[in-house]
């Protein structure tokens, strides 16, 4: 008998009999640079529910540490590591490439240092004779194309070449070689590999540590190449991630998503706060997990959320309801209203709020069901 112990203590879940079946669980890691050590707090909190994933999948740091538990590292061995690790470990400026051969130079930092760490923390070996389903996200450099090593046709290679290639983010890293591919940062392309996870199993745990949201960065402008390349991509990211989030299609999702945007993407001194909010963000949202594998589909948690517009704020510019003709429309007077302003809303739904450049439209949870429902009335 195989049972999940969650947080509020509802009835498990599975049984190895042919009658209830455990369901098979996907747990997919987005990338995130540094903020992945928060994946190693998720990571504990799932194992302590008794969930054995049937498939890992990740993208960058998040392949890493899938890869790092599929080869059976201990959580207080990852979390050991994640504690100590620092800048110099990984980021080691490339003098003689930079001196010598200037702008065709690969990258600004070493390959050896990010090399190390995925072998320490990866068994060798190919996808094929490894202990667990793994999938590694990757971008394909030369053909431009995703590629998704673990899947068929794309087993037979180094796991620790293609996790280091799904690390390798343009720039900063050289590419990696993966059997006759020269391939880059998941991320790329895909950050949260969801769909390719999906097609195998009942259902998926998914957590966003790296683009959940966009926070406003006041001058970033004047911060350096590196903080606006990684502002840059952030939001070319976040854009292809939401429409995949937004159309999903795929068996449930429980989406986990720690709040860990307010810290940058390569500080090193945050360690014990993203260990912990990686822990307590997956520990409540698993109190979710019955509903989604109750589901034939759709996204969880979710909420009851209301949404409501700053008049004052808005210019009529009409990007919410261009964009989200469903849930926005513009007045008589080309102001913005919500065409119903109360949603049951996952952790990926309330992103359209961001499309208004004033932040004119707020997204929050139904405090007092009955107030709105006062309020409506009046409306009408």
């Amino acid at each position: 008998m195989t049972r999940f112990v969650l947080p509020d203590d509802r009835v498990p879940i599975g049984d190895t009999g042919p009658h209830n079946a455990v369901p098979r669980i996907a747990l997919v890691m987005g990338g995130g640079a540094i903020k992945g050590l928060a994946h190693v707090g998720a990571l504990r909190a799932i194992r302590e529910a008794g969930i054995e994933p049937a498939v890992y999948a990740g993208s960058s740091i998040g392949a890493l540490i899938a890869a790092a538990a599929a080869s059976g590292r201990s959580i207080d061995e990852l979390t050991e590591r994640a504690l100590r690790v620092r800048r110099r470990d990984l980021f080691r400026i490339d003098h003689m490439g930079m001196l010598m051969e200037r702008m065709l130079s690969p990258a600004i930092y070493l390959e050896a240092p990010l090399r190390t760490l995925c072998n320490d923390l990866v068994d060798e070996g190919t996808f094929e004779k490894f202990g667990h389903r793994l999938l590694v996200s990757a971008v394909d450099l030369e053909r431009g194309a995703p590629v998704v090593f673990g899947r068929p046709g794309f087993r037979d290679v180094s796991v620790r070449d293609a996790v280091y290639a799904s690390c390798a983010l343009p720039g900063f890293f050289p590419p990696g070689q993966v059997g006759d591919r020269v391939c880059i940062d998941g991320g790329t392309m895909d950050n949260l590999p969801v769909n390719i996870a999906g097609l195998e199993v009942d259902a998926i745990i998914a957590v966003d540590v790296g683009i959940a949201d966009v926070p406003h960065a006041a001058g970033v402008a004047n911060a350096g190449f590196a903080s606006i390349f990684m502002r840059a991509a952030t939001m070319m990211m976040h854009a292809m991630q939401q429409a995949t989030l937004d159309t999903w299609s795929g068996p449930p999702m429980l989406l986990v998503r720690p709040k860990v945007s307010h810290i940058n993407w390569f500080s090193f001194s945050h360690a014990d706060q993203l260990l912990e909010v990686g822990y307590e963000t997956t520990r409540q949202s698993l109190r979710h997990l019955l509903d989604a594998l109750a589901a034939p589909g759709g996204i969880f948690p979710r909420l009851e959320m209301e949404v409501a517009v700053d008049r004052d704020k808005c210019t009529g510019c009409g990007l919410c309801a261009a964009h989200y003709p469903a849930l926005m429309a513009m007045d008589g007077r080309q102001r913005a209203y919500p065409l119903e302003p109360i949603h049951n809303f996952s952790p990926a739904d309330a992103a359209f709020a961001r499309c208004c450049p004033v932040e004119a439209i707020t997204v929050n949870a139904v405090a007092n069901r009955d107030r709105v429902a006062d309020e409506l009335a009046q409306l009408a």
